[in-house]
């Protein structure tokens, strides 16, 4: 069955498994390209090993979660156990014996090579985000940006890329959330300076939505999301994402 999991890597991330061990040469490590860390290892390990009842061994793909609270979760499910060999605070092992579905061992297998990339491939293979960017009408007419295009270009964040969606923050006097933006476009060459801005690179934003005024002002905010300053972008809670989708 493991021959299943290395056809998906090969196939998704065109890597093919190595054999470091000449003692243990069905043991396969799976490395990044470009930082050569590994992202998967698939192993032959007995079950008593594992913690389980005594029986044939059996094949283990040890796979980095980053998050120690969704892997503590993970190690709810059947199937999935502490790692083996491997340490036990940000890996786990996952049973090849069918006992977990394929599909949730691709994702856990997605998992670990975005946990594992380097920065420059994390930024890239990231999944879409959502941002909090503050808009000052002192120094532009934000209020009036979208009545003759829903698409405008605005200042790049650091982090923010194609397809993430911002919800812009108004400054006083509005001090509140008035629009939600997909990101259609990022890295728009771009250079201005003066004493109170200064400008790199430009995205283009294209409008989804607009709040009423008094929906998410500062003082909703900050007293029932806990954002006690809008000053540049920044994520969200989970709580504010899911009432700005209402």
């Amino acid at each position: 069955m493991r021959e299943f999991v290395f056809d998906y890597i090969k196939k998704k991330y065109k890597v093919l498994p190595e054999y470091p061990w000449r003692k243990y040469d069905m043991n396969a490590v799976f490395r990044h390209t470009d930082n050569n860390k590994w992202f998967a290892l698939v192993m032959e390990v007995g079950r008593e090993k594992l913690g389980l009842p005594a029986g044939e061994d059996v094949d283990v793909i040890n796979l980095k979660i980053d998050d120690p609270f969704f892997k503590d979760v993970l190690l709810q499910e059947d199937g999935i156990l502490p790692a083996y060999h491997m340490n036990k605070f940000h890996w786990i092992s996952v049973l090849l014996d069918g006992t977990v579905a394929w599909e949730r061992v691709y994702e856990l297998i997605d998992m670990s090579f975005a946990a594992t990339a380097s920065s420059k491939k994390k930024q890239k293979i990231r999944p879409p985000k959502e941002w909090l960017i503050p808009a000052n009408p002192k120094f532009y007419d934000i209020l009036h940006a979208f009545d003759d295009a829903d698409e405008i270009e605005w200042k790049q964040g650091s982090g923010i890329k194609t397809g993430d969606t911002v919800f812009m923050y108004v400054a006083a006097p509005v001090s509140a959330i008035l629009f939600r933006c997909k990101v259609t476009e990022t890295d728009i060459p771009y250079d201005y300076a003066d004493k109170n801005l200064t400008i790199n690179a430009l995205m283009k934003v294209k409008l989804q939505k607009r709040y009423q005024p008094d929906r998410f002002t500062f003082d909703i905010l900050k007293e029932e999301y806990g954002i006690f300053a809008v000053r540049g972008p920044r994520g969200i809670p989970n709580s504010l994402s899911a009432a700005l989708k209402k």
